[in-house]
């Protein structure tokens, strides 16, 4: 099966005052249909500026961005992306169901096809309930599942998520995590997650890409076996989970101190 997400040599220079800052450099990966995929790497590493060039929302400098086979040149139809900012990405005048709804009517959906997505979404993250309030009545943690019920309402072939709970407590957080695997399960969707939570990314991913310090490269691509079900207690206490965490941690401080993957060395 061909990857339904290929980034080939992408390349991210920014330009002013004078002079070039290379914030990503040459990064190649491809992720196939049904992956959960996390990205993690030290901070200022170029996690967010790859994800809004993957999103066609930053031009890339150099290299390209394919999503089932066509390029990206801007934001394109077969993708979703969930923020940090879960506040600014919702329109506070408008209600949960509208919200969730208005991406479906860009779409060009009709009035019976969109009411059946979005009541299956709400029911998805727990919202049925909410579909009449605004965001503005919710929690964070609730107005963030109306952004991720408006990313599944839209059916994309890959759920890009930016660090989506960093703004989040601890509980909400782990119920959020929860929840991105079980809707992943349920839904078959293709998950590329950016995360400085090292232990989240080994929680949620079945892989996870260490991005190098900038200018910013694949360190390393970790295969997470730990099982499909997993528990935010059971697996968190498990030896498999101490290893990849104690892997991946490593990684990170090697990239931290300088260290580049051994094929960009000379």
């Amino acid at each position: 099966m061909p990857p339904v997400l290929d980034v080939r040599g992408l390349q991210k220079t920014y330009t002013g005052h004078g002079r070039d800052v290379e914030a990503v450099r040459n990064l190649t990966f491809a992720i196939r249909q049904g992956e959960l995929v996390c990205i993690v790497g030290p901070s200022g590493a170029g996690k967010t500026t790859l994800l809004r060039c993957i999103a066609g929302l930053l031009p890339m400098t150099a290299g390209e961005v394919i999503l089932d086979g066509k390029r990206v040149t801007e934001p394109p139809p077969g993708m979703a992306v969930v923020f940090q900012e879960y506040g600014r990405s919702l329109f506070p005048w408008l209600t949960v169901r509208q919200n969730v709804e208005l991406p479906l009517k860009e779409k060009g959906l009709p009035r019976a096809e969109r009411r059946a997505k979005v009541d299956a979404a709400l029911e998805a993250v727990g919202l049925a309930d909410s579909a009449g309030s605004h965001p503005w009545q919710l929690s964070g943690g609730m107005q963030q599942r109306v952004a991720i019920a408006r990313a599944v309402a839209y059916e994309p072939s890959v759920l890009l998520m930016d660090e989506p709970f960093a703004a989040v407590d601890a509980q909400t957080r782990a119920d959020l995590e929860d929840l991105v695997r079980s809707l992943w399960r349920q839904l078959g969707v293709t998950v590329l997650f950016v995360t400085h939570d090292i232990d989240e990314a080994v929680y949620l991913g079945e892989r996870v890409l260490v991005l190098t310090n900038r200018p910013t490269v694949v360190m390393a691509d970790v295969a997470i076996d730990l099982p499909v079900d997993r528990d935010q207690l059971e697996t968190r206490a498990s030896t498999r989970f101490a290893e990849l965490r104690h892997d991946v941690y490593g990684l990170i401080q090697e990239a931290k101190a300088g260290k580049r993957p051994e094929q960009e060395l000379p």
